[in-house]
């Protein structure tokens, strides 16, 4: 199975490590396509090396190529929106999973939409078994 993972990059990386231990488990799953989310050397310039639709056209591949989406958008991210809409758009299988940091809230437009999983979770280990419910039922 592959598994495209999206988390905020430009839009803050404070999650880093959450994204890296969810990406570490995810491996149990399949391949995961983007597991450079959860590298800590990785700052919010992104990889400011390459040209911007460089990157676009490799990760839009890449999600076009993957059979699920699981994205953590506890960080507010106008990247990980657009990766959503673009899975939805086409067919595939999202799970969207958010902690409840400072009483914020996830997007409407996600939360609300009848063909995204959106779950909360306090920690590692239920986010977990989150992840375990999930490919549970679409394998």
């Amino acid at each position: 199975m592959k598994i495209y993972f999206a988390g905020s990059i430009s839009g803050g990386r404070g999650d880093v490590e959450t994204y890296n231990k969810i990406i570490t488990y995810l491996k149990n799953f399949g391949e995961v396509l983007t597991e450079f989310i959860g590298d800590t050397s990785l700052s919010s310039q992104g990889e400011d090396v390459l040209d911007d639709k460089f990157i676009h056209d490799r990760d839009v591949k890449w999600l076009l190529s993957a059979d699920v989406l699981v994205a953590e958008v506890t960080t507010p991210s106008l990247g990980v929106g657009y990766e959503i809409g673009r899975a939805l758009e086409n067919g595939k299988k999202i799970l969207c999973l958010y902690r409840n940091v400072n009483g914020k809230r996830i997007s409407a437009m996600v939360k609300g939409a009848p063909n995204i999983i959106s779950k909360k979770y306090d920690d590692l280990e239920e986010a977990k078994g989150i992840l375990d419910g999930f490919f549970e039922v679409i394998v």
